[in-house]
């Protein structure tokens, strides 16, 4: 027995003879049986799908399978339900005005698909490279992520023109008004644009990368994201702060992770009661102390003037390095060692201390 056959035979009875928008009950009744036994395969057929292939990417060591896998699951439910919808009304005899709607929903349901699994791609190849580059290549890491908001925006701008077109809209016409409109919003929105177009310069100009800890007016931290808007640091003390990109390029910025070699300044005082020859002594046994440190490069050490309380001695060296932690443990040691040093020499180190002399006036008997 044919499909048409059955249907005629179907039709015999009375109550199935009740038609619905041109077409029999049992026709509807059929139409939703395939909408759901569609539905039922697509969505199994898909999860096994996913499933199989994140087992398969897990024994490789490719990561772009993952990043299929993870475009996959980002296949939404509507999407198969629109698929099922149509592949139902297959069997219908429908009008050409619904038919031509029908393909339109389905090819702008295929059209919006397509975007998530390109934003979502999209999305893990930048992760990728940021990854890969962001130890070596901060720089580079930091403008593939600025500009990736640009990437996905040509991607649903292109979908969302295409899914018009399809819907009958016409495009020329849209996108000339849109020219005309966008130069209101942009009068509107002149501080919003105003931090885009900072965030462009500071992408291109690169003052300072993901990873870099800066420093602007009293507050310090490592850049943690520079957004459209905004540019978020983590500070020291673990809180985040934001900025507004305008706000950075009219401020003086000190990037410290672009420090070659750190400039360091100490300065120690020793007591009045040091004698003559061991102050002479002292600028040479802090150079000898410094220069025995790795990393360093000694720049001087002299007797800088009489204190109120100290004779006060100022010592100049460079660290070769950025690094703060290095830094210290440099600084740590020559302390540690100028102390036992001083301890061997017999020298004391001064304190603010006060010498009250007291004299007897004298009576006359």
């Amino acid at each position: 027995m044919s499909w048409q056959q059955f249907l005629n035979w179907a039709e015999q009875f009375a109550w199935l003879k009740y038609s619905i928008l041109g077409n029999s009950v049992i026709r509807w009744s059929l139409a939703a049986g395939v909408l759901v036994l569609a539905f039922f395969i697509l969505s199994l057929a898909t999860r096994l799908f996913i499933r199989r292939a994140k087992r398969f990417s897990e024994g490789t060591s490719n990561r772009w399978d993952d990043g299929i896998v993870r475009t996959l699951q980002a296949t939404h439910t509507l999407f198969l339900l629109i698929v099922s919808a149509y592949l139902g009304t297959l069997l219908l005899e429908l009008p050409p005005r619904e038919i031509s709607i029908t393909r339109s929903v389905v090819i702008v349901a295929l059209l919006l698909q397509v975007a998530l699994w390109g934003n979502v791609l999209m999305e893990f190849a930048i992760e990728r490279y940021m990854k890969a580059r962001m130890e070596t290549d901060a720089a580079a890491a930091t403008t593939v992520s600025a500009l990736s908001f640009v990437g996905k925006l040509l991607l649903w701008s292109v979908v969302a023109l295409l899914a018009l077109e399809n819907m009958g809209v016409d495009v020329t016409a849209l996108v000339a008004g849109l020219g005309v409109g966008g130069i209101a919003v942009a009068l509107a929105a002149q501080n919003i644009l105003g931090d885009l177009f900072a965030s462009l310069s500071i992408v291109l100009d690169k003052p300072f990368v993901l990873g870099d800890f800066i420093i602007v007016g009293d507050a310090m931290g490592s850049v943690e994201k520079i957004g459209l808007k905004t540019t978020r640091l983590r500070s020291l003390s673990g809180e985040q702060l934001i900025f507004s990109n305008t706000d950075l390029l009219q401020s003086r910025v000190r990037n410290f992770k672009r420090m070659f070699e750190r400039r360091v300044v100490f300065g120690i005082g020793v007591t009045y009661q040091t004698p003559r020859e061991k102050l002479a002594e002292i600028p040479g046994m802090i150079r000898a102390i410094v220069e025995s440190q790795e990393q360093i490069r000694f720049d001087r050490s002299h007797f800088k003037e009489f204190g109120d309380s100290a004779l006060n001695f100022e010592t100049v060296y460079y660290v070769l390095g950025p690094d703060y932690t290095m830094y210290m443990d440099i600084q740590q040691n020559i302390n540690l060692a100028l102390f036992e040093k001083f301890e061997q020499e017999g020298i004391e180190f001064a304190y603010p201390t006060q010498t009250l002399f007291l004299e007897k006036a004298s009576t006359d008997s």
